[in-house]
């Protein structure tokens, strides 16, 4: 039987909100059983457990926000990108703000922290969510077009394809295709970090935003260059970041997917789309285990390699 899986023990981390710049402790801990990853509150009066999933997702602007009334957890995606890679099904995350910390702007901590916890595999059978027809979401027009769109596919794929007129941007790998199946997900994915321009920091600063951004947990260029002075971790970590996002994001509909995503230009709120369109169409999908492993598509019985 392919197992789900959840952690041997709990991990703390303290870091800071990209946005919020609050200081927020994060604790993972282990979680039975089809519990699914659950966010809590435990800041609040009454502690409040948010579950994943696509309708838990009401905000996309900068990042992926899921609520449960009033109780809110912003930029989810790379803690929830590094859950995906790692084929984490059951987990609480106690969070003592509404940020998770943005730590290094990529998912490697978040691994890092996963992986030493422990990865403990569980007596009941993973479950996925395969595509078994095409659904697409799409805006725009011309220039403006941008498209996100999940196939059938044995296994876990996902393509992108950025499009930035930046001389910085530009110069680098635009379009990255990574299949789980590779095994390298901590190797080749899990490293790269979120970016953002100058401009557009100064702006969203004025507005209370990225206030606990900068070049330690972030990308930052002006408008010809990269202003880190240690460059990139890959020659196309910007397009690897948006593959990052899109796992954390997808992720959302709370079990892995078994299918082909394909992506131009999309982000946070294509990614939520994306999903609800897919729940929409019930003929678009099913639900499946493996009770043989071996039968199970490669990259997901394999345990991800530690670091």
């Amino acid at each position: 039987m392919l197992a789900q899986r959840t952690l041997k023990s709990l991990t703390k981390a303290v870091g800071v909100g990209l946005h919020s710049g609050q200081r927020v402790e994060l604790t993972l801990r282990p979680a039975a059983p089809d519990t699914g990853i659950v966010f809590r509150r435990v800041d609040l009066p009454q502690p409040v457990d948010i579950v994943i999933s696509a309708q838990a997702v009401t905000d996309t602007r900068l990042a992926s926000t899921i609520s449960s009334g009033s109780a809110k957890v912003h930029t989810v995606e790379h803690l929830m990108s590094a859950c995906a890679g790692l084929g984490i099904d059951n987990l609480y995350v106690d969070i003592t703000a509404e940020e998770v910390p943005i730590l290094d702007g990529s998912a490697s901590s978040f691994v890092f922290l996963l992986q030493s916890a422990g990865i403990a595999l569980q007596v009941a059978p993973k479950r996925f969510i395969r595509v078994i027809k095409p659904v697409e979401v799409r805006e725009g027009e011309g220039a403006n077009t941008k498209w996100a769109r999940l196939s059938p596919y044995e296994g876990y794929k996902l393509s992108f394809e950025i499009d930035f007129d930046h001389p910085a941007v530009d110069s680098t790998g635009q379009r990255v295709e990574f299949d789980m199946g590779s095994g390298a997900y901590t190797r080749d994915i899990a490293r790269a970090r979120t970016f953002g321009f100058t401009k557009d920091v100064e702006m969203m600063r004025a507005n209370g935003l990225a206030l606990g951004g900068g070049l330690d947990n972030a990308i930052v260029m002006d408008d010809y260059k990269v202003l880190n002075s240690d460059g990139l971790r890959y020659n196309d970590e910007f397009v690897k970041h948006k593959i990052l996002d899109a796992m954390g994001d997808l992720y959302l509909i709370g079990k892995p997917l078994l299918a082909a995503y394909g992506a131009f230009r999309s982000g946070h709120a294509m990614n939520n789309k994306l999903l609800r369109e897919l729940l929409a169409h019930k003929d678009a999908y099913e639900v499946v285990t493996f009770e043989d492993e071996k039968k199970a598509p490669q990259g997901f019985a394999t345990l991800a390699r530690a670091w």
